[in-house]
């Protein structure tokens, strides 16, 4: 079992090219994937999504990449033609107001000026670049997914424990559910004779309404179906993606337990149907934050 929340980072040095990528995850229903990093990464961003992919299914992911090239190598120069045209006419123009002026414009000169020449330094990213950019990245993924897994265990063990709870809520309601229908015919005996003093009560019809308001108010399938999904619960908690499964699954503990609570009409079982969603509420908030 997974957290959806964690952090991870990698490295990678080499030969002057350091490069580092960190990623911090919360939860989210679906994966989506955030990339910060310089421009000369921007054409490989579907590149790093797709190694995310692979280590994550839910939950949104902040990357940033920095890196540092301090490589010895060739760097490449162009020559901006539109800013040394703009220099040479500018020149010409000048000698045209003032004649006098020693024109000592020559190739050596025009190559000086500023922003005439630039190095290619950042254009693209090369071999190394990338694999430096994949291994890092393959590093904060297993290191982000060995923190989600220790914080993925403490998530397990939580909901667990509050499953325990969850059973034991679903007990007392079986052992109070069979009292319900007797109180029932109890209640309704002593008020047909209240209403009714001194005429004697007619013992068929009060079985026959005892046993309409018994199955009106029956929930054995319910508490049946509740055992059920606690015992899927812990099977699923065994798997590693869990995420989507128990998402439903406690959705199917509300339904049951509010049918519970709207059938039983015995203040008691209703205590006990108030105490279930609590739990049940605490449990999908833990959910919520596994993958």
């Amino acid at each position: 079992m997974y957290s959806m929340t964690g952090y991870g980072r990698g490295e990678y040095k080499s030969g002057g090219l350091e490069l580092t990528v960190e990623i911090k995850t919360v939860n989210n229903r679906y994966l989506d994937v955030s990339v910060k990093s310089p421009r000369i990464f921007t054409a490989h961003e579907e590149t790093v999504r797709s190694i995310v992919r692979e280590y994550l299914t839910r939950g949104h992911a902040d990357i940033y990449i920095s890196y540092s090239d301090k490589r010895e190598r060739q760097k490449n120069l162009y020559l901006d033609e539109e800013t040394a045209k703009s220099y040479v006419l500018a020149g010409k123009r000048l000698k045209e107001l003032f004649p006098d002026i020693i024109d000592d414009t020559s190739v050596s000169n025009v190559l000086r000026y500023p922003e005439v020449l630039k190095a290619e330094d950042c254009a693209v990213a090369d071999d190394e670049i990338l694999t430096a950019l994949k291994t890092a990245l393959k590093i904060a993924l297993e290191n982000l997914n060995a923190m989600r897994e220790t914080e993925g265990k403490k998530l397990e063990k939580d909901m667990l424990s509050r499953m325990k709870t969850i059973n034991s809520l679903v007990g007392d309601v079986e052992k109070r559910a069979p009292l319900v229908a007797e109180n029932y015919r109890q209640k309704l005996t002593q008020k047909m004779a209240k209403l009714l003093e001194g005429v004697e009560i007619d013992e068929g019809r009060l079985l026959t309404e005892t046993a309409v308001f018994a199955d009106k108010s029956n929930i054995d399938e319910e508490l049946t179906r509740l055992h059920s999904h606690i015992s899927q619960f812990k099977e699923i908690c065994l798997e590693k993606l869990v995420g989507r499964k128990l998402d439903f699954l406690v959705q199917e503990f509300n339904r049951e337990t509010n049918t519970i609570c709207s059938k039983s009409n015995d203040l008691e079982i209703t205590r006990l149907g108030l105490a279930l969603k609590n739990e049940i509420e605490k449990v999908r908030e833990q959910v919520q934050n596994v993958e």
